[in-house]
């Protein structure tokens, strides 16, 4: 297995690492990338073969070790069934299936429409962070609805989930360690008082449903509520505003407005800019793929984005071709047992809101170059300046 070298956040990488994915797929399905001690799948099909073996898993092996000051952050994660396996993975996907059902996004669509049409119709004419005036109050907005939750929390609920998706990045400090531990506790408490309402105040909403749902006298517990909604919220809204802001970026920068084909559209916006870039699994057994042999408790590293731009199975991959109809489904919400359950939802708000920005705007143009975080293991945009 070939070595390789690259800083997550060196400001080359940040701003374009698709040339290190390509070198690595040059390489070889799985690669070592010493920053990250540890293997890495590069190919598509080495990503999506990984993620649908169940001889990986999420769960580590041995016990996560984290300084006490990152406690608070932890005690939710523990509830998270992305961080879950087999049994309790299946009863808590189970159940909040049962409240999170198709029907009940598809029933969103018109409230995202309006959302949409209203942001639009005020965003001004000078310049504007579309990031700020359009691209985050919609996911955050609409899940506080789905939720339940007050719309005047909506910029509580931004904090707390961007205080805490920064446990995810390469780059992390103890200073934003601690600004996570303290949005997860306060997140938490926040929701416990709500629960104990929506228990004897039930209304139409999510945390009404998941307190219902019960399958063969199998409840939520009130954490494992919480994490659910905690879940909702901070993968739901970090992947669609940065694809969201990506989407428009790479319209603008192609000279495009949305196609009717919107669905097709989207999907390649998370085929060729991707709003999550790496994701682990860990080995539960001895398992030997790709011509290595991973031990028990072996991590490996998929890069999600990297097998995007695979030129075996997309031809043209580094090209944005807005009606794209080659090659397998893109990995961007993943794919097997942990396939992201708000993945429906996420796209529906792209399919909605990007047709009706350029509806608005249909001279919509960048006023500066846009750039892109510093927040690997996520892509997204620092803003996106542009004039109507």
């Amino acid at each position: 297995m070939q070595r390789l070298d690259q800083s997550p956040t060196e400001p080359g990488f940040v701003q374009n690492p698709y040339p290190f994915y390509s070198r690595a797929r040059a390489a070889g399905p799985l690669v070592f990338w010493a920053e990250y001690d540890m293997p890495m799948a590069t190919t598509h099909g080495a990503v999506n073969t990984i993620l649908r073996d169940r001889r990986f898993g999420r769960e580590t092996i041995v016990p996560i070790e984290f300084p006490e000051h990152s406690a608070p952050f932890y005690a939710v994660e523990q509830h998270s069934m992305l961080e879950l396996e087999p049994p309790r993975h299946t009863r808590l996907r189970g159940l909040v299936l049962r409240a999170f059902t198709s029907r009940r996004i598809q029933s969103l669509a018109p409230e995202i429409a309006a959302l949409a049409h209203d942001l639009a119709r005020k965003i001004p004419d000078g310049d504007t962070d579309l990031l700020d005036a359009y691209c985050r109050p919609i996911p955050v907005i609409i899940i506080a609805r789905l939720l339940g939750v007050p719309e005047e929390m909506a910029q509580d609920l931004v904090g707390w989930s961007s205080a805490m998706v920064q446990m995810y990045q390469a780059r992390r400090t103890k200073a934003e360690e601690l600004a996570a531990a303290k949005a997860a506790s306060d997140f938490a408490d926040f929701l416990r008082a709500y629960v104990e309402k929506r228990r004897s105040d039930p209304r139409d909403d999510l945390i009404t449903a998941l307190i219902a749902a019960e399958e063969e006298g199998e409840k939520l517990t009130t954490d494992e509520l919480i994490t659910t909604c905690i879940l909702l919220l901070n993968a739901g809204h970090e992947a669609t505003v940065h694809t969201m802001g990506n989407g428009i970026k790479l319209l603008l920068d192609n000279g495009l407005h949305p196609a009717t084909q919107v669905d097709l559209l989207v999907e390649e916006i998370l085929r060729h800019d991707p709003p999550l870039h790496l994701f682990t699994r860990t080995a539960y057994e001895d398992v030997t793929l790709f011509g290595h042999t991973f031990r028990r408790g072996d991590q490996v590293g998929l890069l999600l984005a990297s097998a995007g731009r695979d030129e075996t199975v997309y031809s043209q991959a580094d090209h944005f071709i807005p009606d794209r109809q080659d090659g397998p489904a893109n990995l961007a919400f993943g794919a097997g047992l942990h396939f992201c359950v708000g993945a429906p939802l996420a796209r529906l708000e792209l399919q909605i809101a990007l047709p009706i920005l350029f509806e608005h705007c249909p001279n919509l143009r960048l006023t500066e170059p846009p750039k892109y975080g510093n927040i690997y293991h996520f892509h997204g945009l620092e803003r996106l300046m542009t004039r109507r």
